[in-house]
């Protein structure tokens, strides 16, 4: 890889600390950090074990367990009835797409964008937005109820002679989330390459035999660099679309219903807005861990990165709180009898603390805590605070599905939602992400080290007069 002589202009920050706590001025050989990766992705300690098993025996008897006996029960044993046929299951789907919508934007966007903080943790990410995803699709397998009879939402005519019913909002669900695990998927893989070849040569055994399978006979010649820069730019550009579209058509599920509270023409937007709240706060927690329990992590993951992450975490929460009450006030001031009511029902029912909390910990904490470097840049306060967000934004969309729905034009149906087996499944969900994130930590690097040090060729310091700045070059 060549580098040009001409520098950007960004980013110029005076060096008033020592220049080796940043990343991309702190190089190492390219064999040690290979190591490092190595190391930490094969050492795996009978801690991980005893957590891997609690965490299967959860998913196996919360997620499975509890599934195969709704399947034979029937959805009964679930909480929806009239008017609240959509509950847990559905808001754990709108929750785990916006969790995935975090790989996204840190990957692709932050790409476009040239931001440089993001290159050592995009792959921990993406690993967020393929296993969001296959807890979303779950989710909606889980709503179903009869899952056997889930091929009718494939388009294509079977042998009844009649298609799918696209007017269906689980028929946009599926081809929204199916899409776009599709696309991340493909973006996960085409960064992986080079890391997987570097893998395939340190490694034995299976590992040597998998490796070798995926890295696709990746050699680093001069030629596959180029097409593989090819192909990641043009997908970091295509998955962009379909990153907001996927969040958009999911705000269409309840936006193209007259109900009280939900015909609302900002949803779109406003659903984006929060999927990057919750994701964005999801990725802080995710690289805190690893930082903390895995080896030689915290040379690749500093409090630069969080200090980062907590500035888009703040930028991201005023957005969500001009959207929600951009959304709040129009609904108010139209004065409808339905939506007054229901908007009086979510500030003064029996879940109005949950109205409450969710403003406090979506709005209040963010404000009150992101402002502060010395917050942000502390990686426990920092989980903290993202674990309250990713918790106020569980909270909005149990405000949005449930209990919105509880309020309609016909009050001889109001009941209130009390959930019933979907607790256990939702654990389950929860469960099952963690360990399929756990396990791929230990068999993919979770550091895309050719674009570290890709990044560390590009920066240098250089003097400006009197200050000393950072200077990244343009590489071709």
């Amino acid at each position: 890889m060549a580098v040009s002589a001409k520098p950007l202009s960004h980013p110029q920050v005076e060096m008033h600390h020592d220049p080796r706590q940043y990343l991309m001025l702190d190089p190492r050989p390219r064999g040690e950090m290979n190591e490092m990766v190595m190391d930490s992705m094969l050492s795996i300690s009978w801690k991980f074990w005893v957590a891997a098993g609690i965490l299967g025996i959860i998913v196996l008897v919360c997620l499975f367990g509890a599934w195969g006996y709704m399947i034979f029960e029937g959805l009964g044993v679930a909480g929806t009835n009239r008017p609240a046929y959509w509950g847990i299951f559905l808001v754990n789907t709108v929750f785990w797409i916006g969790i995935s919508h975090a790989g996204t934007f840190v990957s692709a966007l932050l790409r476009v964008f040239k931001a440089e903080f993001r290159r050592p943790f995009t792959r921990a990410a993406e690993l967020m937005t393929t296993f969001g995803l296959v807890q979303a699709g779950l989710s909606i397998f889980m709503h179903m109820g009869r899952v056997w009879l889930s091929y009718w939402m494939f388009p294509y005519p079977n042998q009844r002679g009649l298609w799918p019913n696209f007017h269906s909002p689980l028929m946009w669900d599926f081809l929204a989330i199916n899409t776009y695990l599709l696309a991340s998927t493909m973006y996960l893989f085409l960064p992986l390459i080079p890391d997987v070849a570097m893998a395939r040569d340190r490694s034995t055994g299976w590992r040597k035999n998998l490796y070798r399978i995926l890295s696709l006979g990746f050699r680093g010649t001069e030629g596959e660099w180029t097409h593989l820069r090819h192909a990641m730019n043009i997908f970091a550009f295509a998955i962009l679309p379909v990153m907001f579209s996927v969040h958009t058509i999911v705000s269409w599920d309840f936006a193209v219903a007259t109900r009280p509270g939900w015909s609302s023409t900002i949803f779109g937007p406003y659903f984006v807005i929060g999927a990057l709240h919750s994701g964005i706060a999801a990725v802080a927690m995710v690289l805190i861990v690893i930082r903390a329990i895995m080896k030689n992590m915290k040379y690749f993951i500093r409090p630069e990165h969080f200090d980062a992450l907590g500035k888009l975490m703040l930028i991201v929460s005023m957005a969500w709180a001009y959207f929600f009450f951009n959304d709040y006030m129009v609904q108010w001031y139209g004065g409808d009898k339905w939506t007054d009511q229901l908007l009086h029902f979510h500030e003064a029912g029996l879940l109005g603390w949950m109205w409450l909390g969710m403003l406090i910990l979506n709005i209040a904490i963010p404000w009150l805590t992101l402002w502060n470097k010395k917050i942000r840049s502390n990686p426990w306060i920092l989980f903290i605070v993202g674990l309250l967000i990713n918790v106020g934004m569980w909270f909005e969309r149990y405000i949005i599905i449930p209990i919105s729905l509880t309020v309609n034009r016909m009050p001889f149906t109001w009941r209130e939602y009390v959930p019933g087996i979907e607790v256990l499944l939702t654990i389950g969900t929860f469960a099952f992400f963690i360990l399929l994130y756990m396990m791929a930590t230990k068999l993919i690097p979770i550091v895309p080290v050719w674009e570290v040090q890709e990044g560390q060729m590009a920066h240098s310091l250089r003097r400006f007069g009197r200050e000393t700045v950072i200077s990244v070059s343009e590489l071709e």
